[in-house]
């Protein structure tokens, strides 16, 4: 067992939950590999690194991260009507996830939310924002990060 806790120029290997407020788990490690990651390199955003911040090998944690340090607030801009006829061959239905193109050429993903017989209304904010979630972290090892 190392003496190393988790702060920047750490490895860190976990496994991770993570629940909306009623427990539904929407993404989890704990039935697969554990997640390994190097502190601020953007695997793991910000404001799931922080709380964890001084954890130690076999230490566990829950901790509860807020839409403003997780995936953001809900942004009613973020919420576009485009007209159906927009849509080619692809037929949206609601709830589908598709994805678009932006205005710099790179892709976005939206979610398709409501449909009528002219428009689709296109939600790009991330499916989690908004959202309180609930971390849990067990920490397996925590290590210097090695160059090779």
């Amino acid at each position: 067992m190392s003496d190393y806790r988790i702060e920047e120029g750490m490895e860190v290997t976990l496994h991770f939950s993570l629940k909306l407020e009623d427990g539904t788990v929407v993404d989890s490690t704990h039935d697969k590999s554990p997640a390994t990651f190097q502190v601020g390199d953007g695997n793991l955003p910000p404001g799931f690194e922080a709380p964890i911040k001084g954890l130690t090998e076999g230490e566990s944690g829950s901790f509860e991260i807020s839409p403003e340090h997780g995936f953001g607030q809900h942004n009613p801009q973020n919420v576009q009507m485009l007209k159906r006829d927009d849509f080619d061959e692809l037929e949206p239905e609601e709830g589908m996830v598709m994805s678009f193109t932006d205005a710099a050429g790179g892709e976005i993903p939206g979610v398709i939310a409501r449909i009528d017989d002219s428009q689709v209304e296109v939600d790009f904010n991330h499916p989690l924002s908004g959202r309180t979630l609930t971390f849990d972290v067990d920490v397996i090892s925590v290590r210097p990060v090695t160059t090779h």
